[in-house]
């Protein structure tokens, strides 16, 4: 390659160059001190929480998401890691009585915080009912995001009992009811990819005690 009719760059100098610059860069980066490469790796925090009712404390690197800590620090592989992005509600967990995406919610947030995940809800010889109500009306198919809708499905009708409004409530100066329409709107934010949105809503009409 000629470049101004001045000089030749072979391919073979180009490379060298290349190796030059990187052996270079990883020399500068050895070089630098301590605490400036602490400071690129990030900084860790002691956290506690009552999880599931049992009091936990852990050492995180603080940008360590709770959904993160769950999975891979308390091994509460319950809650699902989905889109990572907030869109789909399979990380829902409830944290201090209100449903969240933990996949969006750092842990050292929840300092002295309670957190409850699907584990937490309910063990296989004794269901909570809207786990018991999920399997009787078919309220998954391949069940990855199950654990997410049922902690959903928990929390919602908590929040119409204590009146919290949503987009659809038509009257904001009487108590929000447990109606087909409300439910399903605050359960929006769970996707659930095989289609069961109908058996969803029939399993947590039957919970409420209305028409889905």
């Amino acid at each position: 390659m000629r470049c101004n009719d001045t000089a030749t760059i072979s391919r073979r100098d180009v490379l060298i160059t290349a190796a030059a610059t990187t052996a270079l860069s990883a020399a500068e980066a050895k070089a630098q001190p301590a605490g400036a490469q602490a400071e690129s790796e990030g900084q860790t925090m002691s956290v506690s929480l009552a999880v599931n009712g049992s009091q936990q404390t852990l050492e995180l690197d603080t940008r360590t998401t709770l959904l993160d800590a769950l999975r891979e620090h308390l091994h509460l592989t319950g809650t699902k890691k989905g889109c990572d992005h907030g869109q789909c509600g399979a990380c829902t967990v409830i944290a201090d009585g209100r449903r969240i995406n933990s996949c969006l919610s750092l842990a050292v947030m929840h300092q002295g915080g309670s957190i409850t995940t699907i584990e937490g809800l309910g063990t296989p010889d004794r269901l909570h009912p809207m786990q018991a109500a999920f399997i009787e009306h078919d309220g998954y198919q391949c069940g990855y995001c199950t654990p997410g809708q049922i902690c959903s499905a928990v929390a919602v009708l908590d929040e119409i009992r204590r009146g919290i409004p949503s987009h659809v409530t038509a009257d904001l100066t009487a108590p929000a009811e447990p109606t087909g329409l409300e439910m399903r709107e605050r359960m929006s934010g769970n996707i659930c990819r095989c289609g069961a949105y109908s058996n969803i809503a029939e399993a947590m009409a039957e919970i409420a005690g209305r028409p889905a």
